[in-house]
């Protein structure tokens, strides 16, 4: 069994609180990796009191010059830096993400991050003077929101836990991280990264806990800002308690993306291959802008099938330690049941298993890849958030047909277009409603803004809007 920390992490020192524990279990053979304490109520009231503390301190954090909070930041990534390598083992024993994967994402996402805002801030003018048309002129100011609860989930927790960290201590912010309890060894390291980096005492606070201690964190009156990624239905309800306490709030929810191949795209597996994974099947299918819809041109839907099928069946179903591993298991057998749940709503549909559909004859909880073929985009399988490796495949007639079916959707988070004519991929891309869209491959930019539409979400993540996101603005006349 793993060691786990007992404590929290609040106010730059370990603390132990009486608290229940939860088993940390691990996806690739059901045995427990450790124990986790879930963070109470006077955990969160710690934790928030602690960052509220930081932000009143007159030579604190937020009192930084950008450069001295730079600086900072980039300690911490260096601190990140060391442990690489303990991170990405960790993320992938306790969720199943291919070691690979955890490499070269959790392992290096969250350094990026840091680097990039550190140097955004250099050159940030967080304040200016403007001239009045009504005479005089106007100091405008950008200054920290204030407290930031941050709530991650398990599938990408480190990459996703930095998404709000990065920007929130670029901009002056104090932070309480919540992550799940599914995933909590890897926030241990964030932890004692933080207190090497020399971070203020209060600035980053971590306390590990379930949906009631978020539930609370959200509603707690020391909050001034929340950030959350995770289910749209739990996504609606912090929306509606913020929308209460008049609170902002950044939401980045589930996606149904659609992956276009059009009438031109290359299919031959050697060349786009590697950028279908990535856009189809990363970390499991447990990704949210993954394109789990392929639309396909009637013409050539036979030959897109057949290469859809060839790319899921060729994937190396395995422990996610081992390095040659593409497709881990599932986080967890709730998550595991749930996507057989809505492979036999597929079959149930009328849609044609091509490959997969079932378990492989191993402990933890593995599924085998599938795809569907013969879908249609009003069957659920088409509509509804998986978040496992199902793909479905759906004909259709030209490309305003192939807009319409992309578009029909409640979700609006990413989509790609498959092309040789790159013009007319940036076409299509521009009638694509959802607010990411990549040409012959999708990865989210750390300088480009990252958020979703319609039930996808509300706010935005990377790039400088993921800083502004995280300041408020005060107008002195003079």
């Amino acid at each position: 069994m793993t060691t786990k920390r007992s404590d929290f992490f609040i106010d730059g020192k370990w603390r132990t609180y009486a608290t229940d524990t939860v088993d940390i279990v691990s996806p690739n053979d059901g045995k427990v990796l450790s124990r986790t304490p879930l963070a109470t109520a006077a955990v969160i009231d710690a934790a928030v009191s602690a960052a509220r503390q930081a932000m009143a301190d007159p030579h604190g954090w937020s009192r930084l010059q950008p450069a001295e909070r730079a600086a900072k930041m980039n300690a911490l990534a260096d601190a990140l830096d060391r442990r690489a390598g303990d991170l990405a083992a960790a993320v992938s024993a306790q969720n199943g993400m291919p070691i690979s994967i955890a490499n070269g994402l959790e392992a290096v996402f969250p350094q990026t991050l840091l680097r990039y805002y550190a140097g955004l801030i250099e050159n940030f003018d967080f304040e200016e003077m403007r001239p009045g048309l009504l005479g005089g002129s106007t100091k405008v100011q950008r200054r920290p929101v204030g407290v930031v609860a941050a709530i991650v989930p398990w599938n990408f927790p480190q990459a996703l836990a930095a998404f709000k960290y990065a920007p929130a201590l670029a901009a002056g912010c104090a932070i309480v991280i919540k992550p799940s309890p599914e995933t909590t060894l890897d926030s241990d390291i964030l932890a004692e990264a933080v207190a090497e980096a020399g971070i203020p005492p209060g600035v980053i606070n971590i306390v590990p806990g379930d949906h009631t201690a978020g539930e609370y964190l959200v509603s707690h009156p020391g909050v001034d800002k929340v950030a959350f990624t995770g289910s749209t239905q739990v996504g609606r309800r912090i929306a509606g308690v913020c929308g209460e306490l008049l609170r902002p709030v950044t939401l980045k929810l589930g996606g149904k993306s659609a992956a276009i191949f059009l009438d031109d795209a290359d299919l031959d597996l050697q060349r786009v291959g590697e950028q279908m994974f990535s856009t189809m099947l990363l970390n499991n299918g447990q990704t949210c802008f993954l394109s789990s819809r392929i639309l396909a041109p009637r013409a050539r839907y036979a030959e897109i099938v057949d290469l859809v099928t060839t790319l899921v069946s060729v994937q190396n179903v395995g422990n996610s330690l081992d390095p040659q591993t593409t497709i881990g298991p599932l986080a967890t057998s709730r998550q595991r049941d749930r996507v057989e749940q809505y492979i036999e709503i597929g079959r149930s549909e009328g849609a044609r298993v091509t490959t997969g559909g079932g378990r492989p004859d191993s402990a933890g909880w593995f599924m085998t890849p599938t795809v569907f073929a013969d879908v249609d985009n009003r069957h659920r399988i088409a509509r509804e958030e998986i978040f496992g490796p199902v793909l479905s495949v759906i004909p259709y007639d030209g490309d305003d047909d192939a807009i319409a079916i992309a578009n029909d959707s409640e979700y609006g988070l990413a989509g790609v277009v498959f092309t040789t004519d790159h013009a007319r991929g940036m076409a299509m891309a521009d009638r694509i409603e959802s607010g990411s869209v990549g040409i012959n491959g999708y990865l989210p930019d750390p300088t480009a803004p990252f958020g979703g539409i319609k039930a996808s979400g509300l706010g935005q993540e990377l790039g400088p809007e993921a800083l502004t996101g995280y300041l408020t603005y005060k107008s002195i006349y003079a």
